[in-house]
C-alpha cells in the first residue's frame, strides 16, 4: 500500500518501451510498492513501440498504485476519433504509432483494452503537496482558477508559457512533461521532467523520473 506523500513521478516516454522498463528496473522495489507513481502522460507517438509501452502499463498496474495523466498525444488520437480527422495526430508521431500495432493497421486495431487505458486518463492529479499536470498551468492564474475554469483545461494539456514567466501564481509545486529539455527542470514551484527520450537525436534522450518530496532524480537514458 503506497504511502501518504511520496510519489514518483515519470515523465514523457513517446513510445519509448525499453527505456521505461529500463527505467524502472534501476528503482528499488521497496520504493516502487510504497509510492504512488505518477506517469504525466505522452505514453505514445513518435517513439518505436508506443504499444510495448501500453502493454507493460497494463501489466504495471496491477501490482503498482499508479495514476496515468492525459498528455496532448493520446488527446490528439482521442479527438481524432470523436472528429473522424486524424490529421493533426497523424502529422505528430501517430504513424510510428499505427505502426507499432502490426503491419498496416489502422486506428480500430488498437486493442480495446488500450483506448480504455487512453480514454481513462486524467488531466490533473492534485495532492496536498503536488499538482501534477501534464504540460503546466498559465502562470498567471492560480490552480485553483485554472481547474475550476473549463476554458483552461486545454492549457494543462499544452501549456508552455510559465516557462518564461519569472513568478506564478501557482500554490504548491507543479510538476509537469510536455517541454523537452536536456535535463530536468526545478524551479519555484515548478518541477519539469521531460528529458526528451525520443529526442537523442537532437541532444536529449533520456527517460527520467523524480522521487518526492525528495526531489531525486533518477534517469535512464534511451536504449530505443
Amino acid at each position: 500500500m503506497a504511502e501518504a506523500d511520496k510519489y514518483i513521478a515519470v515523465g514523457d516516454v513517446h513510445g519509448c518501451a525499453a527505456s521505461l522498463e529500463a527505467l524502472v528496473d534501476k528503482m528499488d522495489p521497496a520504493e516502487l510498492a510504497r509510492r504512488q507513481i505518477v506517469f504525466v502522460g505522452d505514453y505514445i507517438d513518435r517513439g518505436p513501440d508506443s504499444k510495448g509501452v501500453v502493454d507493460f502499463l497494463l501489466s504495471f498496474r496491477e501490482d503498482h498504485d499508479c495514476v496515468f495523466l492525459r498528455g496532448n498525444h493520446e488527446q490528439m488520437l482521442l479527438e481524432g476519433i470523436r472528429m473522424g480527422n486524424f490529421a493533426n495526430w497523424m502529422l505528430n508521431g501517430g504513424g510510428e504509432t499505427l505502426d507499432s500495432y502490426g503491419d498496416a493497421p489502422g486506428v480500430e486495431d488498437i486493442p480495446d483494452a488500450h483506448m480504455d487505458f487512453f480514454e481513462a486518463t486524467r488531466l490533473f492529479y492534485d495532492t496536498p503537496d503536488y499538482f501534477f499536470v501534464h504540460a503546466g498551468l498559465p502562470p498567471g492564474l492560480t490552480i485553483r482558477e485554472a481547474v475550476e475554469d473549463e476554458e483552461h483545461h486545454s492549457d494543462l494539456l499544452w501549456e508552455r508559457s510559465h516557462l518564461a514567466a519569472p513568478e506564478t501564481a501557482w500554490e504548491k509545486t507543479v510538476v509537469f512533461g510536455h517541454t523537452p529539455r536536456t535535463r530536468p527542470l526545478r524551479r519555484a514551484n515548478m518541477i519539469g521532467i521531460d528529458t526528451g527520450c525520443v529526442f537523442a537525436s537532437r541532444g536529449m534522450g533520456t527517460l527520467t523520473a523524480v522521487l518526492l518530496p525528495e526531489e531525486e532524480f533518477i534517469q535512464q537514458p534511451s536504449i530505443d
